[in-house]
């Protein structure tokens, strides 16, 4: 453990970092999910046990919105009179720490949860909290996926059914307003991005928006085509976070560093297009996948970017799929 860089072991808010740390000492290098899920277990699994030993850590931000960083992606949590209000899940295997945090911000009771998409990193602590109290709203298409089987292929990873307490039971398909705890919550369908159900959420008066999986901070992101993510789509995120932002916004990453801004959503975006403007260039050429990822298109933005589980050439082969 002491070889890891000491920045990659901070990321807590992507489990996956105790994947690479259990292979790295064997392979030399940082693997892909789908390596990881070879060389070890099955890679839910790992995140899961991960979950239930990683400590949450307490962002408090303003308007009452905090962030708890350790439980996959990253949560925002928004107190007062009204209740709780969490925006994703986490992971089920870190119940009594996150509720062991949410006791320090307020003993208001959880009144409302919302999925910013369907993945588990993010849903998969929906069950308890709706056993909690709260009432899960998320857009339709993670309805969707999480009333049926899903396959996630880079992750060779099949999930079941969720249990019915766990699938949202209020939907949405473009855009939605609430009212909690004196702060307007705008919720917005991105379309097809990391997946085809991601949203962003608004805290309008405190100015924070949360955006899910369409911004990695600081490490290249996994990109889910088994539903209906593309890299065009990511970068349409891109531009759409950058728009509903100032310099002044809060933004909440779904993974990576959870406290950010304007400037760094900038520096994800011309990332993602830069990548994706030189894949297409091989991919026009006829080049293959193969060749593709050994003319190293990301070599440029690796050293900040690709210093994590998303290897550069898994990052490349994601790209090159939607390019």
């Amino acid at each position: 453990m002491s070889t890891l860089p000491q920045h990659m072991m901070s990321r807590r808010g992507f489990c996956l970092c105790c994947v690479a740390a259990t292979t790295v000492a064997a392979t030399s290098g940082w693997l892909s999910p789908r390596e990881a899920y070879a060389a070890s277990r099955n890679i839910v699994d790992l995140i899961r046990d991960s979950a239930a030993k990683t400590p949450i850590t307490v962002h408090k931000l303003r308007g009452n919105v905090s962030i708890f960083e350790g439980s996959g992606g990253n949560i925002a949590v928004l107190t007062g009179q009204d209740g709780k209000v969490f925006i994703d899940a986490g992971i089920t295997a870190s119940r009594p720490r996150i509720l062991e945090a949410a006791s320090r911000l307020g003993n208001e009771p959880i009144r409302q949860l919302i999925n910013t998409h369907w993945h588990f990193d993010h849903a998969d602590g929906n069950e308890w909290l709706n056993a909690e109290g709260a009432a899960i709203l998320a857009h339709e298409n993670t309805h969707k996926h999480l009333l049926s089987a899903q396959r996630v292929e880079d992750w060779d990873f099949n999930f079941p059914t969720s249990p019915l307490a766990a699938v949202p039971t209020e939907v949405f398909a473009s855009e939605k307003m609430l009212k909690f705890n004196g702060q307007t919550l705008a919720l917005k369908h991105y379309g097809p991005a990391h997946t085809d159900s991601d949203i962003s959420v608004t805290f309008s008066e405190a100015d924070i928006l949360h955006t899910g999986d369409t911004f990695w901070n600081g490490i290249y992101p996994f990109i889910d085509y088994s539903t209906g993510g593309n890299i065009k789509g990511s970068i349409a995120a891109a531009e759409a976070n950058l728009a509903a932002t100032t310099d002044k916004t809060i933004v909440i990453p779904g993974h990576g560093r959870p406290v950010s801004n304007r400037a760094e959503l900038k520096a994800y975006h011309d990332m993602l297009v830069a990548i994706h403007d030189n894949v297409a260039k091989l991919k026009q050429q006829g080049r293959t996948l193969e060749e593709t990822i050994a003319a190293k298109p990301t070599a440029a933005f690796d050293e900040k970017w690709g210093q994590f589980v998303i290897t550069p050439d898994f990052f490349t082969k994601l790209v090159y799929e939607g390019a």
